[in-house]
């Protein structure tokens, strides 16, 4: 079994639900200091949080359904960056990449690269819905516009979440150049074995409390 304190190392302590409030995300930031997790992800309007402490601060762009014209996630992950994220999870245009425009899927994401500075970008590729060569093509055009990491899911498509498949198939495509975030419907201490062993270097979480608790000390 994976240590807790390994698994705390790679979590991304999430909060996306459309009703939350200042004060859930007030609640989040104590419960992942409280944690020892790696970081928290919350909604670009979420930011900037008072108090991150040591806490690594990520946020969204294009979120959830990536449809969103080029210039306005570049320009919300600016803004995002100068509220304080250290991280940028991207939603990519999906439709473009079923279409099979990859050319303008890699151009959303450099334009979100770019926008972003020195903060990470992870591009969220949302792995249910694709085919295994879009997945492929859609991680090789993330890594060549200059992203750090790609992402399975948003947790929000119809289509499912994180697999171990998808996982797997991403870290055979980027190796060890890019991370690999798994992220979508992990709610048990099996399905976060299961990511980590098929290749993934973050996890997503909104469950992050149970799921330690579980692992124990």
């Amino acid at each position: 079994m994976t240590s807790r304190t390994d698994v705390a190392a790679i979590i991304d302590h999430t909060l996306l639900k459309p009703e939350s409030t200042p004060a859930d995300v007030t609640a989040l930031v104590a419960e992942a200091k409280d944690l020892g997790v790696l970081a928290i992800c919350v909604s670009p309007s979420m930011l900037p949080i008072a108090d991150p402490g040591e806490l690594v601060v990520a946020t969204v762009v294009g979120f959830p359904s990536g449809q969103v014209k080029p210039e306005i996630k570049a320009a919300e992950a600016k803004r995002a960056v100068a509220d304080g994220a250290a991280e940028v999870d991207m939603v990519i245009n999906i439709g473009q990449a079923i279409a099979g425009d990859f050319d303008a899927v890699e151009a959303d994401i450099r334009g979100v690269v770019e926008a972003s500075g020195t903060s990470l970008v992870k591009v969220i590729i949302e792995s249910a819905a694709l085919t295994d060569e879009q997945i492929v093509e859609v991680c090789r055009r993330a890594e060549a516009a200059g992203a750090g990491f790609v992402k399975t899911s948003t947790g929000f498509h119809p289509a499912g979440g994180a697999s171990a498949h998808a996982v797997a198939l991403m870290r055979e495509t980027v190796c060890d150049r890019l991370g690999v975030k798994a992220s979508g419907g992990i709610r048990t201490v099996e399905a976060t074995e299961e990511m980590i062993a098929a290749g993934a270097s973050r996890l997503g979480l909104s469950g992050s409390k149970g799921i330690l608790e579980a692992l124990g000390d």
